[in-house]
């Protein structure tokens, strides 16, 4: 009996694949996942997509939420889709349909290119971004932006924690528990503040 098999991805170990198993929204006999894999690493090479490979049947049909879950760029998504539809399993993408052979695999190597496209001009903007950050830094002390450092801005300040550390008489894991931190980064912030608020 054919069987109807969901594969989900996502880039970083903080993202969930719930939402593409929300958007989704079937009942599937199985359900593979590769959590925190990068889109960079050949489909055949993550361990939940190479169990999904061990797993399907002829006349299965495996289900995705976006062309670039299913490979690296564009030549590893036509391999991969390929792949599947040679071993007589369907590909069926969340909004496009069930992929076959001839038109839809013509289809699917357009909007595997597309993909790849949007994500190099994605890097270029991050990297533009990011050295427009620079210079305006360099400048005027802040960002193009405002920001006081191109890094993300720290939910607490050293002086913050080294008072509340000095207060509390607390030890180092006291004080990274209480603050939810590393103790690295409790010893960090004390030794960056001076000492007459140690």
């Amino acid at each position: 009996m054919p069987h109807q098999i969901a594969y989900y991805r996502v880039s970083t170990k903080d993202q969930s694949i719930e939402a593409q198993r929300s958007a989704m929204g079937g009942a599937f006999d199985q359900e593979f996942k590769d959590e925190g894999v990068s889109g960079g690493t050949l489909a055949a090479k993550r361990p939940g997509f190479n169990a999904l490979l061990g797993a399907v049947r002829n006349g299965d049909t495996v289900y995705v939420y976006a062309v670039d879950r299913l490979g690296r760029d564009a030549l590893d998504v036509q391999a991969t889709v390929r792949r599947l539809i040679d071993a007589g399993v369907t590909v069926n993408v969340q909004g496009i349909g069930p992929i076959g052979r001839g038109a839809g695999e013509i289809v699917l190597a357009v909007l595997a290119q597309v993909a790849e496209m949007e994500k190099r001009r994605i890097a270029e903007r991050t990297a533009d971004g990011r050295e427009t950050a620079r210079k305006a830094l360099a400048a005027t002390g802040k960002t193009h932006r405002g920001k006081d450092s191109l890094g993300r801005p720290k939910a607490l300040s050293e002086a913050s924690v080294s008072k509340w550390r000095q207060d509390e008489k607390a030890s180092i894991r006291e004080t990274a528990l209480h603050f939810g931190i590393s103790p690295a980064t409790v010893k960090r912030y004390c030794a960056a503040v001076p000492a007459k608020l140690t």
